[in-house]
Formats: C-alpha cells, sequence, structure tokens
C-alpha cells in the first residue's frame, strides 16, 4: 500500500519530499506496529505520545526531549495522507482515515471539522544578518563563484536549489533579472536582481569556471575529480560553513542569507505582495512573516502612530 502511495506521488511531488514521506510513514509503521488496515485513531495519538518522550532521543535547545511540533506535524500529515489516498482510491480495507484533523472544542462542537490542532508548533520568526555578519561573511569568501552565489540569495532572496539550478539560459544581464525555471513547488518566477550580481559573474566566468565543463550550469565544481561538474547542495553547504567560520560567525547559512535580503527589502519600503512575487511563496500568509522581522518599518510605524495619539491626548488636555 505504501509503495502504491508514493508511486502516485511520483507525479505530484518533488524526489526530496517523496523521501520524506517514505521515511515517515516507516518510521510511523515500525512504532505502531500494526499494518494500515489495523491502525486506529488511538494508535495515532500514542504514536504522538512516543514522539514528545525521550524515547525519541532527541534534546531540543529549551532542554525538552523528544521530536520538535513541526517534525511531529510533518509525520502526521504524511501517515493523513497516505490514508487519503487510500480512501481516494477505493481501498475496501480502509474505511476511515485514523489521523484526527484536531480536537474538538466547545465552540467547534457545531463544526467538528475545525479544532484545536493535535500538534501545536509555535510560529517562530527566521534570523537575520547584520549589515556587520554580511561584510564579515562576503570578506571571508575566496572566490568569485562562491561571491555570485551568496549575493544571489542575500540580493535576490533565491533558495540554495534555486542557486544551484540557475543555467546559462536564465541570466537576463540586460534587464538585470534572473529567471527562476524550478522554484519550490514547481514555480517559476521571473525576478529583479541588481547589476552587482552580473559582474560578479562575469568576474567568476572569466577567471574561474573551467573551460571544459559541458554544462549549462551557472555553478560548477572548480577543483578535484568533480571539476567541470554541477555543484551540489551539499558541496555549497561545505562552502558556507567553511566561511562562517573563517569569519567567526555562528550563523550564516543560506536560507538566513534569503530571510535577510526580504527581511531588508521590507524595510526599504517593498510592498508586501512585491515581496511574495520576489520570494516566490506561493501564499501571502508566509510572506506576512517580514513585517514581524523588518524592525525599523515596524518601529517607524508605531512612532507614527504613537505621535498621532499623542497629539490627540494633548489635545484633549488642554
Amino acid at each position: 500500500m505504501v509503495d502504491e502511495y508514493l508511486v502516485f506521488c511520483r507525479s505530484r511531488c518533488r524526489p526530496n519530499t517523496i523521501l520524506a514521506r517514505a521515511f515517515d510513514l516507516k518510521v510511523f509503521f515500525t512504532v505502531v506496529g500494526k499494518s494500515p488496515v489495523r491502525v486506529t485513531s488511538a494508535d495515532v495519538m500514542a504514536f504522538i505520545r512516543t514522539q514528545q518522550s525521550s524515547g525519541s532521543n532527541v534534546v531540543a535547545i529549551d532542554g525538552s526531549s523528544g521530536l520538535s511540533p513541526l517534525t511531529i506535524r510533518r509525520r502526521l500529515s504524511s501517515v493523513s495522507g497516505f490514508y487519503a489516498y487510500l480512501l481516494a482510491a477505493g481501498s475496501t480495507s480502509v474505511t476511515r482515515n485514523p489521523v484526527p484533523t484536531g480536537l474538538v472544542t466547545r465552540r467547534e462542537q457545531s463544526r467538528p471539522r475545525q479544532g484545536v490542532p493535535l500538534v501545536r508548533s509555535p510560529k517562530m520568526l527566521p534570523r537575520v544578518l547584520t549589515p556587520a555578519e554580511v561584510n564579515s561573511l562576503l570578506g571571508a569568501l575566496r572566490t568569485d563563484r562562491d561571491r555570485a552565489m551568496v549575493e544571489a540569495m542575500l540580493l535576490a532572496g533565491l533558495r540554495r536549489n534555486e542557486v544551484l539550478g540557475l543555467r546559462f539560459e536564465d541570466l537576463r544581464a540586460a534587464d538585470r533579472r534572473v529567471f527562476v525555471a524550478d522554484g519550490k513547488g514547481g514555480r517559476q518566477r521571473l525576478i529583479p536582481i541588481t547589476g552587482r550580481f552580473f559582474t560578479t559573474v562575469a568576474s567568476y566566468l572569466d577567471a574561474e569556471r573551467p573551460a571544459g565543463a559541458s554544462t549549462d550550469r551557472v555553478f560548477v565544481v572548480l577543483k578535484g575529480p568533480n571539476r567541470g561538474q554541477p555543484l551540489t547542495a551539499r558541496g555549497l553547504d561545505e562552502i558556507m560553513r567553511g566561511a562562517r567560520q573563517r569569519a567567526g560567525l555562528k550563523r550564516g547559512s543560506c536560507h538566513e542569507l534569503r530571510h535577510t535580503c526580504l527581511t531588508r527589502l521590507r524595510e526599504a519600503g517593498m510592498s508586501l505582495e512585491a515581496l511574495q512575487a520576489q520570494a516566490g511563496h506561493a501564499s501571502i500568509e508566509t510572506t506576512r512573516v517580514y513585517l514581524h522581522l523588518a524592525d525599523d518599518w515596524l518601529a517607524e510605524q508605531y512612532r507614527r502612530a504613537a505621535d498621532a495619539i499623542d497629539a490627540q491626548t494633548i489635545g484633549v488636555a488642554r
């Protein structure tokens, strides 16, 4: 049953998503110890308790044991999706989805589809780098190739895989834009980027990129047995790890560079809708986090409102 479900997902999901779902289902049925047709809601609740307990051999930053709420919610989503597929496919051995949609409260008894989530997860604000940290990181990079990749994330908000997936035809230097052909969820977008990025890319292509590279990917390995082949995500992570160590920074991951870019764009006045298009978010709700990250923008909005309130109060007092 699981194999059939994963084959079905192959046409709908990315390879990494399929791997994650396969692992989640393996963990679930290993812990539950039952075939899919015998799993009940009680088994799902017991699985949640197991994942939250110290037996999962994971300790959070705050000292609590067990897996993070986000990981547990993802695993429940994978299990729920598996049973939703079986029901949609007309399985005669499975009659209901054992994963509850939530715990019904008094207020929601008339609408049982909505309720308290089985696992609550805190909404964490992404971390961003200060200007000093950005300068230190850029100064620790050793090649124009590395600087170009960092600038793509820092100046345009590209994701790691979007940077690595860039091809020559995606670079629109005349328009100062890059075309993201394979964004998250398969979404494509054409976004602007400063000319500084194209200047760095030109330096990399002129002096560093191996002449014999046969791939049309922009960023390739410069040394070793894989010289001239497309750079991998692991390779980029190693580059970033080395740069952080040389710069003496504890943060500065690829995703934090992206968050830094989008936060600074919001602080500079970019509208939320434009920021959503730049980031490639499917929902504007995802983009709203940058309202809270943009401290200077929020402080300015507060001061403006507070001044208006003070003026009204003074007028009343007089």
